[in-house]
């Protein structure tokens, strides 16, 4: 017989905390350690019951689930920590998983799911739910997007995206008109658009200024 995975829970509601509580008492393998309701008691609770495994909801009052991973990966580099949240923002994604936890799932995991989740977790494989890894790729897509510009194209853009006239940049950047059209060919040749305005809402969508 292996030893229980010992698992804490962090969410705000307690009806989600005893919904999975539920789950991991009929679960042989997983032992229910210790909960918390926000992220502040989720590191005091995790520094006492020394879990294996923390699932860690993100939306939480006084401090969310991003800070408080980051806080316990600190001082418990041990311990792993799965993301449980409705939530699939890319920004979120991205800054729970670089502060340090293992895993992505979406709320309406099924059991089996997040048992697998859990026992990889465990033994530190990552779990991310499809949702979380649609947002890397895009955000990693994004971020190759912006990086082919250079930096005076994006300056270029910035001053697109304000509006600004070919006249006006040249101005603002002290260049010459040719200068700044060369720079807008090249920025829509890269962005793969064939105006300004197409540049510019690309520019806007994508968050590249």
């Amino acid at each position: 017989m292996t030893d229980k995975i010992r698992i804490m829970l962090v969410d705000d509601h307690a009806v989600v905390r005893s919904g999975l509580g539920a789950f991991l008492s009929v679960n042989p393998d997983l032992e229910l350690v210790g909960e918390a309701e926000d992220g502040e008691q989720a590191i005091v609770q995790a520094a006492i019951v020394k879990p294996d495994v923390i699932l860690m909801d993100l939306m939480m009052p006084v401090m969310d689930g991003v800070a408080a991973t980051a806080a316990i990966k600190k001082q418990h580099p041990g311990i792993q920590i799965i993301a449980l949240t409705s939530f699939q923002e890319e920004e979120l994604v991205q800054n729970v998983l670089k502060a340090g936890a293992i895993g992505y799932l979406m709320k309406n995991v099924s059991a089996r799911e997040l048992a697998a989740a859990i026992k990889a977790a465990k033994a530190g494989k990552p779990t991310l739910a499809p949702e979380a890894t649609q947002a890397l790729v895009h955000a990693s897509q994004q971020a190759q997007e912006t990086e082919v510009l250079t930096e005076r194209e994006r300056d270029v853009l910035k001053l697109l995206v304000e509006g600004l006239n070919n006249a006006e940049i040249a101005e603002r950047l002290v260049v010459s008109l040719s200068t700044v059209k060369y720079h807008i060919s090249n920025i829509l040749m890269k962005l793969g658009v064939d105006n300004r305005v197409a540049a510019v809402t690309k520019a806007i969508q994508k968050k590249m200024v």
